[in-house]
């Protein structure tokens, strides 16, 4: 379980957060959502603790992450960061055995269950073909399943993952939220990932928190919180939201949209 306690972080005299407390359960999705700026890429470095925090505390499993030495907490929670151009010579097996790092010899050395670890986050991030080619020859989307395939080699019982579905077309999108759904309820995972496509959040995520200018304004189900009146404040444009005939999730029109209004 990750369990953040009032974070506050600042960027210079700037504060990002304020006295953000969440809760992300094992086996549950914790969707971040909120307008551009609301803070959550900041929060997922920040429980990762790869900002400063002004105050505040993150705990993972009960411990306190900022006690664990950069093993224990490569041991402990795994990060899937934006999709950026990935840099050097390295294959992707290569790169995905970097998640190993922390179990290996100080001789740096895999081991077979390295390696078996390895081929099975490649299957799951359907990377196998591409095992062997180079990172600089695949597309923006390949890549980011690269860095969830990094990830899962981790083998943590905490997943932080920042825009993991951008530059992925549907198909792959939903695939790996599909995935990632399936992993936490199989492994028991706590995974908290920031998500633009508020459509993508009402069919996967268990839970949901919305961030307006760094502060938590509802936090509940994604029937609870992807309401029309929450939504069309934090983002500042009027949206109608009907239930799914199947699922009953909630899905998100722009007014514009429905009433086929056109911007002028």
């Amino acid at each position: 379980m990750l369990k953040i306690v009032s974070l506050t972080v600042y960027y210079g005299k700037k504060r990002v957060l304020e006295r953000v407390s969440l809760e992300a359960r094992s086996g549950e999705i914790l969707a971040l959502i909120g307008p551009n700026g609301a803070g959550k890429t900041t929060l997922i470095r920040a429980a990762s603790g790869t900002v400063p925090i002004e105050s505040g505390k993150v705990y993972v499993g009960g411990e306190n992450l900022s006690h664990l030495s950069t093993v224990q907490r490569a041991r402990t929670l795994a990060v899937v960061p934006q999709a950026r151009q990935m840099g050097g010579a390295y294959s992707v097996e290569q790169a995905v055995m970097m998640g190993r790092t922390a179990y290996m010899s100080w001789l740096g050395r895999e081991s077979q269950k390295d390696q078996d670890i390895v081929q099975l986050a490649l299957k799951q991030a359907q990377l196998k073909e591409f095992a062997h080619r180079s990172i600089a020859e695949l597309s923006g989307g390949e890549q980011q399943r690269v860095l969830l395939a990094r990830a899962l080699a981790q083998s943590t019982p905490v997943l932080l993952l920042d825009e993991p579905t951008n530059h992925l077309d549907l198909n792959h999108q939903t695939n790996l939220l599909a995935l990632i759904k399936k992993l936490a309820k199989e492994k028991k995972l706590a995974v908290m990932m920031a998500v633009h496509d508020l459509n993508l959040v009402s069919f996967f995520a268990d839970k949901v928190a919305l961030l307006v200018n760094g502060e938590i304004k509802t936090f509940g189900t994604p029937q609870e919180v992807i309401t029309a009146e929450n939504i069309s404040e934090a983002y500042q444009t009027p949206v109608e939201i009907i239930d799914h005939p199947l699922t009953g999730a909630p899905i998100i029109f722009p007014m514009g949209a429905v009433h086929g209004d056109s911007i002028k």
